[in-house]
């Protein structure tokens, strides 16, 4: 994993301009044998005031307005365990400065993925998103699995996207044996997850895959309108 992954997980690079959020009546590809389903949720898709929020946040991020962003993030965001919490942390910690800055990134990918109410004894019922985490089974390890989060994707006997199709895979939980494969091709920035389903190893292009471990973006609204009060990975 590299530098960001081994603080949340998995990186992949996402701009603002995807593919929209997930809806929760989305259908699914029927799962195959040996995997576990596990269905996109969206409890907000039909609240207009996040979904504006939502699309101006995106909006925001993709032309790098920090100005914006540090503006609906609330004064008193919790910045984890042991770590204060504020604006001034929160800038440290996501190195919001720099033109390269991890929040640039993992924001959108976290956006693009349907929101759910979810809270816990540290924090008050918010609208966190992605749907991933909260949703996690909890007789499957995290740390050894992941979701696919595409409705369907194809299953590769090697990464590279001329390879061999071994299976397609849709909305669904699988064992992952590396998180960060480089292309067979050198020269092709895409890279790959290696997982493995029933008893077979395959790839598939890490976009399409998300640890539960990795950032969770929590909203509440108030008066003042939608605010981040955290961005955390699992754990903390």
């Amino acid at each position: 994993m590299d530098a960001v992954r081994r603080m949340t997980a998995a990186a992949v690079l996402v701009t603002a301009g995807l593919a929209a959020p997930v809806l929760a009546q989305q259908q699914t590809v029927p799962p195959k044998s040996g995997e576990l389903v596990f269905a996109p949720r969206d409890d907000a898709a039909y609240d207009q005031s996040w979904t504006r929020f939502r699309d101006q946040l995106l909006e925001a991020v993709q032309k790098r307005d920090l100005k914006f962003v540090m503006g609906i993030v609330d004064p008193n965001v919790r910045n984890g365990i042991d770590r204060p919490n504020g604006h001034p942390e929160f800038r440290r910690q996501w190195h919001v400065d720099d033109e390269d800055s991890p929040l640039w990134r993992e924001l959108p990918r976290a956006l693009h993925l349907g929101a759910v109410y979810y809270g816990h004894a540290r924090m008050p019922r918010s609208l966190c998103a992605p749907y991933v985490m909260p949703h996690w089974p909890k007789n499957v390890d995290p740390r050894s699995h992941g979701a696919i989060t595409a409705r369907e994707t194809a299953m590769r006997d090697a990464p590279s996207g001329a390879a061999t199709i071994l299976a397609s895979l849709g909305h669904s939980i699988v064992r992952v044996g590396d998180w960060e494969v480089a292309d067979s091709d050198r020269e092709v920035k895409q890279k790959w997850v290696k997982i493995s389903l029933d008893e077979r190893e395959g790839y598939i292009p890490e976009e399409h895959i998300r640890s539960p471990i990795e950032h969770l973006a929590c909203f509440r609204k108030s008066e003042a309108g939608w605010r981040l009060t955290s961005f955390l990975a699992a754990g903390e």
